[in-house]
């Protein structure tokens, strides 16, 4: 009797761990069928209307900058330079559209793999370093109002624009010779900069990466933000409209940095250092899935430009406006309903 009791004993354990691996084996393929999902549709749809919305927005940024908002000042330039950036940046977008949606079969060669990622990163950090610098010209402003003309030479932007460019270069350069293609099962991939192998020889580069391109930036800005809190709190010109525009500009500025790119940095350092640490498969598969999601995340920070814009202190609304409601337009418009209205009174008339 104990002997069978042994063995009925014996015989549940086996079938408990045969369902418990058919569980495991169960839940990874969902967790990879999962990850397959997101990147086919999630990152072709998201990059799909970023290049949509990035396109016609900055086209049309860059045109009433061009076009009415002359002469610049420097506040002009760097916003010029950011929606320059974010138009080099969605022109990529189709590309990764095709990639994704295509289940991940990159067939464009070497060169335009590395500059696609290159240009994702270039982008943002450029636009961290862009944005930050409208902050701290705020931030002057507010802090020293006689400031105010010589802050607003043409030569300071040019100057801002210079560092941004020559500073996000330096910190994505690296990249070109990281990323590269990859073939397994008789395809070709191009992998994001966190998917790297080996994952080890990232791992330096990719904390410097989040320390100075996005942490010191954030620090800044914050710091910007309470220093023109507390002037405004404290100071006798509270009502000033160009004081109170600093202060929503800043408050954007950090809506971007907490929203934008704070999840996507945090998340990329959490996936490298997973990798590294050979965690369970389910936490590997569950922090894949968030850092795939926050990676369209990162190029939204395009959107908030477009509204950026209106609150730069360049009249961009007042521009806007004028362009695309122009006094004619209206008139016209209401000559034809008129025509309309007549037209259809007289063709009444006819049949009765």
């Amino acid at each position: 009797m104990i002997v069978k009791h042994k063995t009925y004993i014996c015989v549940n354990m086996t079938a408990g761990r045969k369902h418990r691996g058919f569980f495991m084996a169960g839940l990874n393929n969902s967790c990879t069928d999962l990850e397959s999902l997101l990147k086919h549709y999630y990152l072709s749809v998201s990059y799909g209307i970023i290049f949509i919305v990035g396109l016609v927005g900055n086209i049309m940024s860059i045109s009433i900058y061009l076009a009415k908002l002359r002469p610049w000042k420097s506040s002009s330039i760097i916003m010029v330079n950011l929606a320059l950036m974010d138009l080099l940046y969605v022109l990529t977008m189709p590309f990764l559209v095709y990639y994704y949606s295509n289940r991940e079969s990159w067939m464009l060669g070497d060169f335009m793999c590395r500059f696609v990622r290159f240009a994702f990163h270039f982008h943002l950090y450029g636009s961290i370093l862009s944005l930050s610098c409208v902050a701290v010209f705020r931030f002057v402003v507010v802090i020293q109002p006689l400031w105010l003309i010589q802050v607003q030479q043409k030569i300071w932007g040019i100057v801002a624009c210079l560092v941004v460019w020559t500073v996000a270069a330096a910190e994505v350069t690296p990249m070109l010779t990281i990323i590269s293609l990859t073939h397994k099962d008789n395809m070709t991939f191009c992998v994001d900069f966190a998917n790297t192998e080996p994952v080890a020889s990232i791992r330096e580069y990719n904390w410097l990466l989040t320390a100075f391109g996005f942490a010191l930036p954030l620090v800044l800005v914050f710091i910007c933000y309470i220093g023109i809190v507390k002037q405004l709190t404290g100071g006798s010109s509270t009502t000033g409209s160009y004081r109170m525009r600093a202060r929503r500009v800043t408050v954007l500025i950090l809506v971007v940095f907490v929203t934008c790119y704070l999840p996507y940095h945090i998340l990329r350092v959490l996936w490298v250092e997973i990798r590294i640490s050979y965690s369970t498969q389910c936490t590997e598969y569950i922090v894949n899935a968030a850092y795939i999601i926050s990676r369209p995340l990162a190029g939204l920070n395009t959107f908030f430009n477009l509204a950026l814009y209106t609150l730069s202190g360049d009249s961009f609304k007042k521009a806007f406006l004028d362009i695309f409601c122009r006094e004619e337009w209206v008139n016209k418009a209401r000559s034809l309903l008129r025509l309309n209205i007549i037209t259809r009174a007289e063709n009444d008339l006819a049949a009765a």
